[in-house]
């Protein structure tokens, strides 16, 4: 079974990062969108990824799979975080969450995070997966749930 410190994920910058060199921190990843009604929520992850930035890293996934609510390019994606929510944490290029295109590491975290009635499908933007300093599933957050909603289990 795969586990998260095996994934790399490619940055809208172009970059990769591999989670592996996250080890030794608490990682939250997100699928996240621009034009969706939980879109102020990237203020309270910023606010996360700040205050708690010692012992956790926050992940953005920008994806356009639900009510096609984050239609802009990377860079779109990122200006748009930035100067509205002055976006510092990490955001991924544009991402699947389900179906055959779905990204691997979301592919994982669904599944060894199930949701409501052990479903593996993402329901909506705003979706959080947390993992603990080892890289072992922790959580799933439904969208509704505010982002320091984690903060319990830092």
């Amino acid at each position: 079974m795969a586990h998260l410190h095996d994934f790399d994920v490619k940055l809208n910058s172009g970059e990769i990062l591999k989670l592996g060199d996250l080890k030794g921190r608490k990682v939250l990843i997100v699928n996240t969108a621009s034009k969706c009604g939980f879109t102020p929520q990237y203020a309270g992850l910023q606010i996360l990824a700040e205050e708690q930035a010692d012992k956790l890293a926050v992940i953005g996934f920008p994806c356009n799979q639900f009510g096609s609510q984050e239609p802009g390019s990377d860079q779109e994606i990122e200006s748009f975080c930035q100067l509205n929510f002055g976006v510092s944490f990490p955001l991924t290029e544009k991402i699947d969450v389900n179906g055959k295109q779905a990204h691997p590491l979301f592919q994982y975290a669904a599944e060894a995070l199930p949701g409501l009635l052990g479903s593996t499908k993402i329901k909506w933007n705003f979706t959080k997966f947390l993992f603990d300093e080892n890289g072992e599933p922790v959580k799933r957050f439904a969208p509704r749930d505010a982002p320091e909603s984690v903060l319990e289990f830092l």
